[in-house]
């Protein structure tokens, strides 16, 4: 699904009480409503984001983060599935939100311009932990109310990360909230309170992303643990602003700046579901990353090599190219600098044929060959591409005999229009469980199973406690 390229002033006359009334819709969604091929989605979605959580087990900055969860915490009511320790809901939440973002290997909803499971699954599960007797059905519910709530709430806020956001944290604070309020039992008005008390956290700058350091892994777990705060507080019976959306100082206006298409928040709610749009990642890097890397690949299916390119131009859209389009620095030696950056990983999916979660470790991400490629190749914006498209890359090849190629593609790899297949899914997460943990597929087979028949479980403790962890 593709928003509308246009929007019109908005009257925020007119969208009073918007706030209540979504709250009102969330509240009446029932676990019949939901169509089956999207359970089988959500299903899936929780398989891919348990393995990434798996496979980030060792990486940068997860152990030194539950290390200091583990020192202010002795006990709590919730699991880090990456160390099996306890620690408040919060705090579980955090850390395995973190973790399901680790990687940059997890989810992206590409129109809605979101990753939604690493912050709604870890702040559900800790949520339900606490809760207690969660069967799989209400999870099941309740998560999907919050990825579906997600990616509208992506549509309607359509160039949050234009404008500097990271929706994955200003907007999925507020989804996964709203997703743990149904666990709660939350009749719409206490729905409203745990929504304005997300609302009132709801932050996370871009600017993670584009200095390549360690705490954009964290605006997952960050927004994760300010959902299951919010939600607690509210059943607690503490008050949230009852304008989050609307108000003067609500999202629309504050950090939207008025640029919102209102009509895409409740459309076609319970009937039309925008979880059907999420695309599971095929490589672990910026989700603006994969469309290039994918057209390297088929250059070097075609014959071509590293050693015969004088010079590459990458073309990306507007928002795509202010996210990954800085030269490649290699002298930072920096893995999410790597991750964000078209020129490295083009370089290293030319060079190599392929490109896997070790493309994105040490020593790779300094190899001086593919550092002096990736120097010859410049990343511009293309004016003739939607600024918010996610999909479009076009490559521009000078060869150093002279000649030239191009070559362009506007679907992105992993997408609902180029699917993984469920084989693949799974093959993923037996990949990940290996590469974070050292498991065999044996091993990590009943979590498969388990994942597939949740609607059968009795309480989702079952779940986190076959999730194997990490010696931390």
């Amino acid at each position: 699904m593709n928003v509308r390229a246009t929007t019109e002033a908005v009257d925020f006359e007119e969208l009073k009480g918007i706030s209540r009334r979504f709250c009102e819709a969330v509240a009446g969604i029932r676990y019949e409503d939901i169509p089956d091929d999207v359970i089988l989605t959500v299903k899936l979605f929780i398989i891919d984001t348990l393995g990434v959580i798996g496979g980030a087990a060792r990486a940068p900055g997860i152990a030194e983060i539950g290390a200091q969860l583990s020192r202010w915490e002795k006990d709590g009511s919730a699991t880090s599935l990456v160390t099996k320790k306890r620690l408040s809901p919060p705090h579980a939440a955090m850390i395995n939100g973190a973790a399901a973002h680790g990687l940059d290997f997890d989810d992206m909803h590409d129109s809605a311009r979101i990753h939604s499971f690493c912050v709604v699954l870890p702040a559900l599960l800790a949520a339900a932990e606490d809760i207690g007797n969660v069967d799989g059905r209400k999870f099941l519910l309740a998560l999907t109310v919050a990825a579906e709530m997600h990616a509208r709430l992506g549509f309607t806020c359509y160039n949050s990360l234009g404008k500097g956001w990271h929706p994955t944290m200003t907007l999925g604070v507020l989804a996964a909230s709203l997703g743990i309020g149904r666990l709660l039992d939350q009749d719409a008005e206490t729905l409203l309170n745990t929504f304005g008390l997300a609302s009132h956290q709801a932050c996370g700058s871009a600017q993670s992303m584009l200095d390549g350091v360690l705490s954009k892994r964290l605006g997952a777990g960050f927004a994760a643990r300010g959902a299951v705060t919010a939600a607690f507080l509210a059943t607690g019976g503490i008050t949230g602003p009852f304008q989050p959306l609307e108000g003067n100082a609500g999202l629309f206006k504050l950090q939207e700046r008025g640029e919102v298409r209102p009509d895409e928040l409740m459309e076609g709610m319970g009937k039309e579901w925008r979880t059907r749009g999420y695309s599971f990642k095929p490589y672990p890097c910026c989700r603006c990353n994969h469309t290039s890397i994918s057209l390297a690949i088929r250059l070097r299916e075609q014959g071509l090599r590293p050693e015969n390119v004088e010079a590459v131009e990458i073309r990306l859209p507007q928002v795509n190219y202010q996210t990954v389009g800085q030269p490649y620095d290699v002298t930072r030696d920096s893995i999410v600098h790597a991750q964000f950056n078209a020129a490295y990983s083009f370089a290293r999916a030319l060079t190599d044929g392929h490109v896997d979660l070790r493309t994105y470790t040490r020593p790779n991400i300094t190899d001086p060959d593919v550092a002096a490629l990736a120097a010859r190749i410049v990343v511009k914006p293309d004016p003739n591409e939607s600024p918010t498209a996610m999909g479009p890359s076009h490559i521009a090849v000078k060869l150093k005999d002279g000649s030239a190629t191009e070559i362009h593609e506007t679907m992105t790899p992993g997408s609902p229009e180029l699917p993984m297949t469920e084989e693949e899914v799974f093959a993923k997460f037996r990949l990940c469980m290996d590469f974070g943990l050292g498991l065999s597929a044996e091993q990590v087979e009943p979590v498969i199973q388990t994942i597939l028949r949740l609607e059968e479980l009795g309480d989702i403790r079952e779940l986190v406690a076959l999730m194997p962890s990490a010696d931390l």
